[in-house]
């Protein structure tokens, strides 16, 4: 039988804002792609062209994500499993064996009785599969983040991608979360307490008509 081997790697897991994307790709033995790496260790540059030549070249590639809905219902880690399931469900070829970056795997025994799963860590460094997973899921959410930057100006997402950058910090002090804000997550928390005042004494009394 032959072996179909999935990576699986996933981005924004840290931001602030935004989905939580993760891609799985099938690499095709017969088109060995030159330049896989940790989607960080690349420039945008880079990841954008190799990110086209992963999803010519590729035997399969798919990608998923969670919502910031999903990713406060769920918490971020879950949430994560939740969208690289998602995209292994979208791979045009069924994999027998999936690899992880990171120290844990999403369940899949209900999807695949008989796919054995692996974590590795720092994966995205060394498994050429998780490489070209890592560059897909990084290259499809700025993508994303790009375009809910012009939904939702003012708050750098184009340029931070939703991270906790000084700037999108300062940002969160002046302006009320955006819906693709993580409720979930300490900061917009703290700037949701302080954009909603608690109302209090005559006030309080005011609302309750009359």
């Amino acid at each position: 039988m032959r072996e179909y081997v999935a990576g699986v790697d996933e981005a924004g897991r840290g931001p602030l804002a935004g989905p939580v994307v993760a891609a799985a790709v099938i690499l095709d033995p017969r088109r060995p792609i030159d330049g896989l790496a940790d989607s960080k260790a690349l420039t945008p540059r880079e990841r954008g062209e190799l990110a086209a030549v992963i999803r010519s070249h590729s035997l399969a590639w798919a990608v998923g994500w969670a919502d910031r809905e999903e990713i406060d219902s769920l918490n971020i880690l879950q949430a994560t499993f939740l969208a690289m399931r998602r995209a292994l469900l979208g791979l045009c070829v069924r994999p027998t064996r999936v690899l992880v970056d990171g120290n844990r795997v999403p369940r899949l025994d209900d999807l695949w009785a008989d796919c054995a799963a692996e974590a590795i860590v720092r994966g995205d460094a060394c498994i050429a599969a998780i490489s070209a997973a890592s560059i897909l899921a990084k290259t499809c959410r700025d993508a994303q983040m790009e375009q809910f930057d012009a939904c939702y100006p003012g708050y750098g997402l184009a340029v931070h991608k939703g991270y906790p950058t000084p700037s999108h910090l300062a940002a969160l002090r002046t302006r009320v979360p955006s819906p693709l804000h993580r409720r979930s997550f300490a900061p917009v928390r703290l700037a949701l307490e302080c954009a909603s005042p608690p109302v209090s004494g005559p006030a309080a009394e005011d609302r309750g008509g009359g």
